[in-house]
């Protein structure tokens, strides 16, 4: 196991083009650290350089105890995964597992029990004297995982391994690698784009944008109190719902939509919020911040609906604010065999203890005192 450090790590190429910038992050020994964000964010950038497959321009790489900046990737003893699975087409499951260990000329008969112990782990036993083409995607992506745990290395890098499954088989495999982690013990840093799989899979999510860090946590409490809009906006699928309003101050604090339309800031939320009064901000909600039944805390609002997502389990509601015509469209979580039809009013119930106020400007959170959260069991 390893814990591995960047230490203000930036990698520019040439023409100036930047890859990441000022990266500063630190994975435990024994952690399932996840890198999201969207496409050319610098997250499979991150990965490539912690594995020395690309150098850095500035900054530090430790591993362990060993800055390893410098290290060829042999000498770094990290298994990388990649998209593909890059598996040797007329070699067995069993020669393709044991392929590096070969090309290192450790022993037959070591290599032979590493091999059988990886393909135990990974239900792979039965499968050693097939040849991957008739192996189904999951199958082949275990093997390309099994290749890499044979090598007994001190960290594991994931990038983007089960964007080439279908959705049954991300499930599966999301499953089956978190299950492997916690069998091996050994440090997980996961590249993927995929909010699903950060929030299931991750002890902590690092959330990077134009090359940058945007927020390091726990998944449910980067998602319970997000930095700014921009994971705000990413974390969730459906993503968060912004509104344009004013907060005004007085003896009963608002927030203001537009004329005529005020919804009263939470008594537990006014002092935080506060140092918003008299200016623009943007109120976020979340599509499961919305109910159908009234209670404490929520205010009720007409929507009317313009689309309508019948997932089975949830429905997912499209609609605008009937009392601010043209204002934003929202998007609401509804329970299973609530679907309504397009062209209805419906009443729903917006759950303000649970909203978020952000600066127009900057994009960044108004803090406000935090919501209890579920806790995630070990």
């Amino acid at each position: 196991m390893a814990r591995i450090t960047l230490d203000r790590v930036s990698r520019v190429y040439a023409g100036g083009a930047l890859g990441v910038q000022d990266i500063s992050l630190d994975v435990a020994d024994g952690e399932f650290l996840v890198l999201l964000g969207p496409s050319g964010c610098g997250k499979s950038t991150t990965l490539r350089l912690i594995a020395g497959l690309e150098e850095v321009t500035s900054g530090r790489i430790s591993i362990g105890d060993r800055d390893v900046t410098d290290l060829r990737p042999r000498d770094r003893n990290l298994a990388v995964v990649f998209q593909s699975y890059a598996l040797y087409p007329t070699m067995t499951v069993r020669a393709n597992i044991g392929f590096g260990l070969r090309m290192r000329g450790m022993p037959a008969s070591e290599i032979a029990a590493r091999v059988d112990q990886a393909a135990a782990l990974l239900g792979l036993t039965p499968y050693l004297d097939r040849k991957p083409a008739v192996l189904s995607g999951g199958q082949r992506q275990r093997v390309a995982l099994g290749r890499a745990i044979v090598r007994e290395p001190e960290a594991f890098l994931l990038d983007e391994p089960l964007s080439n499954l279908d959705a049954q088989l991300r499930a599966e495999m999301r499953a089956e690698l978190v299950r492997l982690h916690r069998s091996l013990g050994r440090t997980i840093v996961h590249v993927t784009h995929d909010q699903v799989e950060a929030m299931t899979m991750g002890d902590r999510i690092c959330i990077l944008r134009a090359g940058r860090i945007e927020q390091v946590g726990a998944p449910l409490e980067v998602y319970a109190s997000p930095a700014n809009m921009f994971v705000a906006r990413f974390l969730a699928s459906p993503p968060m719902n912004f509104l344009p309003a004013r907060l005004e101050a007085g003896a009963a604090p608002a927030l203001v939509l537009a004329p005529g339309v005020a919804w009263p800031v939470p008594p537990a939320h006014a002092e935080a919020w506060g140092r918003a009064a008299g200016r623009p901000v943007m109120l976020g909600l979340r599509p499961e911040d919305f109910h159908l039944e009234p209670a404490p805390g929520r205010i009720a609002c007409a929507l009317a609906v313009t689309a309508v997502e019948a997932l089975g389990p949830e429905t997912i509601v499209t609609g605008d604010l009937v009392a601010v015509p043209g204002l934003a469209s929202l998007k609401a979580r509804l329970g299973r065999g609530q679907v309504p039809r397009p062209g209805e009013s419906l009443t729903l119930h917006a759950d303000l203890t649970a909203a978020h106020l952000f600066d127009p400007a900057t994009e960044a959170v108004i803090p406000r005192p935090s919501v209890p959260q579920p806790v995630r069991s070990a």
